[in-house]
């Protein structure tokens, strides 16, 4: 069975021959100062000194395609160009505007960009000022140059799962960034009307962009992400009732809108304690959820997340990047990649992976084990972890 084979099984939530493996993508690769330890500690000469940096603002990279076979993954992922970048001096910072026109500077402490400004955040916002905002405009062929090419490679020559990398753009997670969180949820209670404006605006762009993206890919690509975060370690950051009302009918739109130009899947990034929106994911059609953060609330138990909803959408993710990777050991990652395979696993339906970016504070011999381990434990059919600890 090869991998496409497998991944058609998995997302019919059938068992294929072994559980998939995936990292790679803007949301889920290694930060740049992460691989370098991993290339000193795998002591491979042919790994580049210089990886290409995927995500300007996290700082993480494209993983060599040396890498990618060492480690057993999967995926392959087309990743659309950041265009309309403006680098500029903030505070004498290095910094940049990206196409929504908000700056990001750089901070020496997590060596990373963070939003440094909001261009819609003035207090008496009007629905005159979005109309006349310098919205980017979604016909940018540079975004998606090459991609079509480097996908029907992979399609006619290798049996990888090719994956249409997010656009990084998001409903709730762009108005965020325009607003901030802080006037946008008061936008929500206070100014509805003001806060339809601005996400409608957000969505028509989105959804234009992910049409064009499709429409260069969609016919080699068997899975899309898209990404929109809607929780904290906690609980949710807004309430159900404000999510159906202000955020579900957009990301509807926007999923209708990708589907109408390929058959590929929709994986949807969604990080934080959003159990209690799983149902509406499902209803709208999402296929696949990530990251599946298990320190977060209501993700504890994998099994009982499983039992609940695994008949109804895939999992993606599972392995914690925030205490299991940075502070286990070998084996202890060992017993943590059997007991998510297992709970997330049984019937098909689950694709492991880090539930998000693995940063410099993960020792090298972790990220082996959780791959070694992802090969080691992921044949079918499963047995329960604690057989295997004894195996």
């Amino acid at each position: 069975m090869n991998r496409r084979e497998a991944f058609t099984k998995t997302c019919a939530h059938q068992e294929p021959e072994r559980v998939l493996v995936d990292f790679g993508k803007h949301i889920g690769s290694f930060h740049r100062l992460a691989y370098q330890r991993l290339r000193e500690y795998l002591a491979d000469p042919l790994l580049p000194e210089e990886p290409v940096i995927l995500d300007r603002m996290a700082q993480n990279i494209v993983i060599p395609e040396r890498l990618c076979q060492r480690l057993g993954l999967d995926f392959r992922w087309l990743v659309p160009h950041w265009v309309g970048v403006q680098d500029i001096d903030l505070d004498g910072e290095p910094g940049y505007l990206d196409m929504w026109h908000t700056p990001f500077k750089w901070t020496g402490r997590g060596q990373y960009y963070f939003m440094a400004g909001h261009p819609l955040g003035k207090e008496d916002l009007s629905i005159s000022d979005i109309t006349h905002f310098d919205w980017p405009d979604p016909d940018q062929p540079a975004m998606f140059a090459g991609l079509a090419e480097q996908a029907r490679h992979w399609y006619e020559n290798t049996d990888y799962v090719i994956g249409a990398d997010g656009i990084k753009v998001g409903v709730l997670q762009i108005a965020a960034q325009l607003r901030g969180y802080d006037k946008i949820f008061l936008d929500f209670a206070l100014h509805p009307d003001l806060a339809h404006a601005l996400l409608h605006r957000i969505s028509e762009l989105i959804q234009e962009m992910y049409r064009r993206y499709m429409r260069a890919v969609g016919k080699f690509v068997q899975v899309v992400v898209i990404t929109d975060d809607m929780g904290t370690q906690e609980s949710l950051l807004i309430s159900p009732h404000m999510f159906r009302s202000f955020i579900k009918p957009y990301l509807k739109a926007w999923i209708e809108a990708i589907k109408s130009e390929t058959d590929a899947k929709v994986l949807m990034h969604c990080d934080g304690a959003i159990r209690p929106l799983i149902p509406d994911l499902i209803e709208i059609g999402v296929d696949i959820l990530n990251p599946i953060q298990t320190v977060v609330k209501g993700f504890e138990d994998t099994f009982s997340l499983k039992e609940e909803f695994g008949d109804r959408i895939v999992f993606h993710g599972g392995i914690d990047v925030q205490q299991v990777l940075p502070k286990g050991d070998p084996d202890s990652i060992a017993r943590e990649v059997a007991r998510r395979i297992y709970d997330l696993g049984r019937g098909g339906g689950y694709i492991l992976a880090p539930c998000h970016n693995i940063s410099f504070d993960v020792p090298p011999a972790n990220v082996v084990s959780l791959f070694e381990s992802a090969r080691r434990f992921g044949k079918y059919p499963l047995s329960p972890p604690e057989e295997l600890a004894n195996s």
